[in-house]
């Protein structure tokens, strides 16, 4: 029988122990077009009740004006560096429950466990790894709040640290935007330890691979876009609009069982980690886009323990993958929507 801790086990406090959790599977397909009001009331009264129980200092550190240049300038390849903002570390036991309150009013259950999942890497590589600084710990990620949180003018707020970013930015009670947005792991598949065996990203890196693996001849050809990986993600804060051109091989141009897969990877990066009220509506979106026309890009050696790396581009969205060079465990991964990134379309 799995046991599920609660939040507090995971997150709140150097000696407590931190659990490996069980992924659960959610709803499927989306890509980021406008929610319903009611989760961004949710994350409104939260956030607002948050800020209210703050001191100056406190409140100084987690709350930005809606046009600061950090609204822009996502970032989660921070290593051992604190992110921008107002981290667990400082927060009080209370304050810490609040703010993964905060963070679950965005995420599916699945999401949630999994963004959990990553800040408990963050221990795995220190303890473990002996990777990076003495003070990295699953607590140094942040929470940041851009403009008052407003029943009708623009704000947005976002969550961050080391492998993990997601930003919800608003019209007032309105989610007109949940990108960009990355969970990245390392090592992906925990290899001793007492979370030996947690694999926190568990299908984006083998569905990938068995795509490519089921092209033939050209198609083949025309799919491996690159014969050495990439080796990292490419659009990155400030350089989102850098890919134009769809390079890779269309989907209308391969066998159904891979089509079936390439509809499961953006599931998988579109929907799975969000909170149904805000993923259900974009439903009707994807169902209308030509997915014939989307395209699967790959690049590296289809070989195990070799870097690869992936994108997926359809009209509205550009997903990435990469192992990174080298480093076979450690993945990173990033959703851009297209037309809406930071609610780019209405603000």
């Amino acid at each position: 029988m799995t046991h599920t801790p609660s939040r507090r086990s995971i997150i709140v406090g150097a000696g407590a122990t931190a659990m490996a959790l069980t992924p659960i599977k959610g709803p499927l397909f989306s890509t980021g077009a406008r929610a319903s009001t009611g989760q961004g009331a949710v994350m409104r009264d939260r956030i607002t009740a948050f800020l209210v129980g703050l001191d100056e200092a406190s409140r100084d550190a987690v709350l930005f004006d809606f046009n600061d240049r950090q609204r822009q300038g996502w970032n989660y390849m921070l290593g051992s560096r604190p992110a921008p903002g107002f981290r667990l570390e400082q927060m009080t036991d209370v304050q810490k429950d609040d703010a993964l309150e905060i963070l679950r009013s965005g995420l599916s259950d699945e999401g949630f466990e999994t963004a959990l999942n990553i800040m408990l890497q963050q221990d795995i590589l220190r303890d473990e790894w002996n990777k990076g600084s003495r003070d990295r710990n699953r607590e140094r990620f942040s929470l940041m709040v851009f403009g008052e949180p407003s029943a009708t003018e623009p704000w947005a707020w976002r969550w961050e640290g080391h492998h993990l970013t997601i930003t919800f930015t608003l019209v007032g009670d309105e989610i007109v935007s949940h990108t960009p947005k990355a969970f990245a792991s390392e090592p992906n598949t925990v290899p001793s330890g007492p979370h030996k065996g947690l694999v926190v990203l568990p299908e984006n890196e083998v569905l990938g691979r068995a795509i490519f693996a089921e092209q033939e001849g050209a198609a083949r050809r025309r799919a491996h876009f690159q014969e050495r990986s990439v080796g990292n993600i490419t659009l990155t804060a400030g350089r989102e609009d850098r890919i134009t051109g769809r390079a890779g091989l269309a989907l209308g141009e391969m066998p159904q069982t891979s089509i079936d897969k390439v509809q499961r990877l953006i599931d998988l990066y579109t929907l799975d980690h969000l909170n149904g009220l805000i993923g259900n509506p974009q439903r009707s979106r994807n169902e209308a886009s030509d997915l014939s026309a989307v395209h699967f890009a790959f690049s590296g050696r289809n070989e195990p323990d070799e870097s690869i790396y992936y994108r997926i581009h359809g009209d509205t969205f550009l997903i990435e993958f990469a192992t990174l060079r080298n480093q076979p465990q450690h993945h990173h991964t990033i959703v851009h929507d297209l037309e809406r990134n930071l609610g780019r379309h209405v603000i």
